[in-house]
């Protein structure tokens, strides 16, 4: 039976090397000389450090430009709250969405159910598996996600005859 898996995943290599990018071009433009701007990167969190928050909305614009010529999707990213960390330094944690979380899946399977196709939907731990008879009810699930989906990026792997 055909079946396929609706992930939501982010290159982790393409997201260090965006990281990188973004710390070099701050470090390197004028507007930042002599500022404490920079981005760190942890296990799926950004931090984005700068002097006030005009910088740091400066320094997020560098990081997603980057991200997008790196083929990252932006819709991946969280911003949070801009805190204060001391004398001028404020700090923002960015949170980078990895996996179908439960809200979405339900609503994924929703969809499937609501589009009367012959396929079946399950949950599959950050995934959602789809299954069903012949491939060209596949990939019109798969078209139906890309119309109806778009606040995070999903992809479609693990595609099995």
């Amino acid at each position: 039976m055909p079946s396929f898996d609706i992930v939501s995943e982010v290159n982790e290599v393409e997201l260090h090397n965006a990281v990188d990018q973004a710390n070099k071009e701050v470090s390197n433009r004028f507007d930042f000389k002599n500022s404490d701007a920079r981005v760190e990167l942890g296990d799926k969190l950004l931090t984005l450090f700068a002097d006030d928050e005009f910088k740091l909305n400066q320094v997020y614009d560098v990081l997603t430009a980057k991200l997008g010529k790196r083929g990252v999707d932006v819709r991946c990213l969280e911003r949070g709250d801009v805190l204060k960390v001391g004398g001028n330094t404020v700090k923002q944690v960015v949170t980078v969405k990895v996996g179908v979380e439960g809200e979405l899946a339900k609503k994924i399977v929703r969809l499937v159910k609501d589009s009367k196709l012959k396929v079946q939907a399950s949950i599959q731990g950050d995934a959602v598996r789809i299954s069903g008879a012949k491939r060209d009810v596949l990939q019109e699930v798969i078209t139906l996600m890309k119309k109806s989906i778009t606040e995070v990026p999903l992809q479609f792997n693990n595609f099995r005859e």
